[in-house]
């Protein structure tokens, strides 16, 4: 028993060394996260394991970057690019609107879906309530999105990032469970490490691997970075810590994703099954582990829901307070009339009824467009010597910093022709 208790505490004292990184986490590991890993899983095994495995590294590279630069001059991202980029507000409020518009589209997406894992595990337990879906899934949108707003109106960082840990942890623990349901092969987990693209219809396979990145290599996560340091007090002493936590977060990001496509190639690839409704992987999951599977995916697909809610819902306030005044501002009006608006948009795929499934694999597509501005301006910036001073990028990171750059360039290409054949557009 007292060994169990080491094990949980050290589990604990861990997730607790991971402070900015668990927005992080939340930000990257949403339902849109679980849907783009599903819809991987499910139809292609591991082969797009290394799109995962990819934007996981960059990701790594970048929140160090963005880390690094935070804790030496004390600025923020955008206020940082207002004041030292050459047309840096113009580059500023491109990614403001970008960022926006991205990760608002995920939120309708990620409320969708969680409304729904909730009404359709209601069913298996009280099926007189099936021919209530519409009502009922807007009913608990409603309850989701309405009880998000009041933790905003009365929380502090600090309040936020112990939501969030538990959040995580029950979604963390809940997949790598899973994972033990459906171990894939060696084999199957080595060829998905190669680089390749499925060859589908209507640019499915292209939009995939631009939904993968663009949900794993969120730029709201690289953003938001110094002011969630700012937030938990770090200075340039806590530069070891923010490399631990920069370098943890993206390790459990892999972990956690890549669990999710496992479970999902080992229960629907091998059987030809297509993923159409929340929780068809649960029912998937059912005859052999029962109900506890259903409780477990359940609970990891919720956590990973609300996980990612409360972050974007605070992600446009936080950029325009960071354009205007390179501060961390969870208490103002402003950010409580703008989580407003967006607890509204939120509401759009509930309302109308729309399937939240594919609706979210195409709100990740849009996410990938604004990276590389985001990567190019932090490039710029961790390389001036009078602001880094000793701290400037080495030949490590700035080798790394290009690559992400290269690589959310091709990735962003590929959106644009995956969306180009999608709806027969001539580019």
């Amino acid at each position: 028993m007292q060994e169990q208790t080491s094990i949980f505490k050290k589990i604990y004292l861990l997730l607790l060394a991971i402070g900015p990184g668990i927005f992080a986490i939340g930000y990257t590991i949403g339902t849109g996260s679980v849907t783009a890993m599903i819809e991987a899983g499910s139809r292609h095994g591991m082969q797009l394991l290394w799109g995962l495995f990819l934007s996981c590294l960059f990701s790594w590279v970048l929140m160090e970057a963005y880390g690094r630069y935070s804790l030496v001059t004390g600025e923020t991202a955008l206020f940082s690019f207002r004041k030292h980029l050459k047309f840096g507000n113009i580059i500023s409020i491109l990614i403001i609107i970008g960022v926006t518009i991205g990760q608002w589209n995920s939120l309708m997406g990620i409320l969708g879906i969680s409304a729904n894992a909730i009404f359709e595990t209601l069913v298996l337990f009280f099926p007189i309530i099936k021919g209530y879906e519409y009502w009922s899934v807007l009913g608990i949108a409603l309850v989701i999105i309405g009880s998000m707003y009041y933790f905003l109106w009365h929380g502090n960082y600090s309040f936020f990032e112990k939501i969030l840990l538990i959040f995580v942890s029950f979604m963390g623990l809940s997949f790598f469970l899973s994972f033990f349901i459906f171990i894939p092969e060696v084999g199957a987990i080595a060829k998905g490490m190669i680089p390749s693209i499925p060859e589908v219809e209507n640019g499915d396979g292209k939009m995939l691997v631009a939904a993968i990145v663009g949900t794993t290599m969120a730029a709201a996560t690289f953003l938001s970075r110094p002011l969630f340091i700012q937030g938990k007090g770090w200075t340039k002493e806590n530069m070891k810590d923010q490399s631990k936590d920069a370098m943890w977060a993206a390790i459990l990001i892999f972990i956690i994703s890549g669990s999710i496509m496992a479970v999902a190639m080992g229960a629907f690839y091998h059987d030809g099954k297509v993923v159409d409704k929340v929780l068809d992987m649960v029912y998937a999951l059912e005859p052999i582990a029962g109900r506890f599977a259903i409780a477990v995916f359940f609970l990891g697909t919720l956590s990973a829901g609300l996980s990612s809610i409360f972050p974007i819902l605070m992600i446009a306030p936080l950029m325009i307070a960071d354009y205007q005044d390179g501060k961390l501002d969870m208490s103002s009006n402003r950010f409580k009339a703008i989580t407003g608006v967006a607890c509204i948009i939120g509401l759009i795929i509930p309302v109308f009824g729309a399937n939240p499934i594919k609706a979210q694999i195409m709100t990740q597509v849009f996410n990938v467009f604004v990276l590389p501005l985001v990567i190019i301006g932090i490039f710029i910036l961790i390389n001036r010597e009078d602001l880094m001073g000793k701290h400037k990028a080495g030949l490590l990171l700035n080798l790394g910093i290009l690559t992400s750059f290269i690589f959310a360039c091709i990735i962003s290409y590929n959106g644009v022709l995956a969306i180009a054949e999608k709806f027969n557009f001539a580019l």
